[in-house]
């Protein structure tokens, strides 16, 4: 269902909003596109069990092997919501055209368009709903994909997805996001940058930033996401002393999520069942409209998510746990920052800044008083000089926001050390909170930061309205 909302994230990280608007279109039809013969899955390593695998070996035109995998079709699930819950405006077909094997070892889930303008994509799913780790154990649930091969305004509207939901949405198709959503790979609208997002709690808000979510991202390593294969994966780890969801791209661990970061209700509701797999390509919805929308007269159809392989491996042995769990988020912030510098571990009031632009400051209703910085909107940008991360990492930051942004609006919250233009190490999405004084403290992960920075807050959209106020920050381990 991916009812990721305007968000994410978490939408992204290198500037990928001005990248957008400069990359090349990729104007070659999907039957030109020339790959190698599919790869076959690597063999489990010593310690794990195959659990699942499909190499997609077959006929070329060929459907998929139906005592594994389910299409879903239409434009939602029967009484479920419509548009999948996302907005999303194809329809799901069974057809050849747009799911078949290729005849060299990949899946093909293809966007169509016909001569009246309507869309068409495929969107299976796995047969079997019990994917979960044993206790004490992990599960790694990995693909080998090509993200749709298409770029720049040719792009809009392009949503492809490998995730992963709770087994009770089956036949309830209305208890999301509760019984939890692991979206493995997400990307829209042709950008080089691969969404990793766990899914959980109640929506809208609630202790997982619905519809967002709790968001990771990066571009993917060596050649772009669009330009060539990359193993996606998730290791959900019950065996360390925090359990954990971690995202991986070619082995890369770029996304964590941990149990100790939500309550512990909500972490079981997602997490006291197996789930089931889904590989999909939508068009239009509510993540690409976070990404300026679409489809559009100029998106070119025919552009397939290509799929060498599905893999699904269990392991009954432990990792070496954490030795410092998570801290939780600042509570009671100080008026001014500590003598000398600034404690990243003690909430930084917003408006204690050092130099801005394009913010402004208000009387604030929240716990606590004081004001807020409001009308934040797309390239406003904060700097806080000295901020003291000490010798052991920070891995998490907070943001205490509030958003009455209209519907469709929506952005990121960045952080970026010691240049303004520098990579983010950390973000997190916002859209309507309920109101421009109705305030969450926002969780995200962040690449490990030690020492002194000037921390820069950035404020990034694909729509020129404001989307956020912000009250405070801070950091945790």
């Amino acid at each position: 269902m991916r009812q990721t909302s305007e968000r994410k994230r978490s939408a992204a990280r290198r500037a990928v909003l001005a990248a957008f608007s400069t990359i090349a279109v990729v104007a070659a039809a999907s039957a030109a596109i020339v790959l190698p013969a599919g790869a076959a899955a690597p063999p489990a390593p010593a310690g794990w069990s195959q659990v699942f695998l499909d190499d997609f070996n077959g006929a070329a035109g060929s459907g998929l092997n139906t005592a594994d995998w389910q299409y879903t079709t239409g434009t939602s699930y029967p009484g479920g919501p419509g548009g999948f819950g996302t907005g999303e405006i194809e329809t799901m077909t069974a057809d050849p055209a747009n799911v078949s094997l290729d005849g060299a070892g990949h899946l093909r889930i293809t966007p169509r368009r016909d001569a009246a303008g309507n869309w068409t994509s495929g969107r299976v799913e796995t047969r079997r709903s019990d994917f979960q780790p044993p206790a004490g154990g992990t599960l790694r649930t990995e693909a080998r994909i090509q993200m749709p091969n298409v770029t720049g305004p040719a792009a809009k509207g392009y949503w492809p997805a490998f995730w992963m939901l709770g087994a009770p949405y089956r036949g309830n198709w209305w208890n999301w996001p509760g019984v939890g959503e692991l979206d493995i790979l997400e990307n829209v609208q042709g950008i080089n940058n691969v969404w990793a997002t766990m899914h959980c709690g109640t929506s809208p808000g609630g202790p997982c930033n619905e519809k967002s979510g709790i968001g990771g991202q990066r571009v993917c390593p060596a050649t772009s996401c669009q330009g060539g294969f990359h193993t996606y994966a998730v290791e959900w780890d019950r065996s360390t002393a925090v359990e954990q969801m971690r995202f991986y791209v070619d082995g890369i661990n770029f996304h964590t999520v941990r149990a100790d970061q939500v309550d512990a209700t909500t972490w079981t509701n997602a997490t006291n069942h197996g789930y089931f797999i889904i590989l999909n390509v939508a068009m239009g919805g509510e993540f690409p409209a976070a990404f300026g929308g679409g489809p559009d007269a100029g998106t070119e159809p025919g552009h397939p998510m290509v799929v060498d392989y599905v893999s699904v491996l269990s392991s009954t042995g432990g990792t070496t746990p954490p030795t410092t769990p998570p801290t939780t988020p600042p509570t009671t912030p100080p008026t001014t920052p500590p003598a000398g510098g600034r404690d990243a571990y003690s909430a930084i009031q917003a408006e204690s800044y050092d130099s801005q632009a394009g913010v402004a400051k208000e009387t604030t209703t929240d716990t606590g008083g004081g004001q807020d910085l409001t009308t934040l909107g797309n390239g406003d940008w904060t700097l806080y000089k000295g901020v003291d991360f000490g010798s052991t990492a920070a891995r998490q930051f907070y943001g205490r926001v509030a958003s009455g942004a209209a519907g469709g609006i929506s952005g990121l919250v960045e952080v970026r050390l010691d240049s303004r233009t520098a990579a983010p190490v950390g973000s997190f999405s916002v859209a309507n909170t309920g109101g421009w004084q109705s305030w969450r403290t926002v969780p995200a992960n962040t690449a490990a930061v030690t020492g002194t920075h000037d921390v820069y807050v950035t404020f990034t959209s694909g729509q020129g309205a404001d989307f956020v106020n912000v009250n405070w920050l801070g950091f945790g381990h």
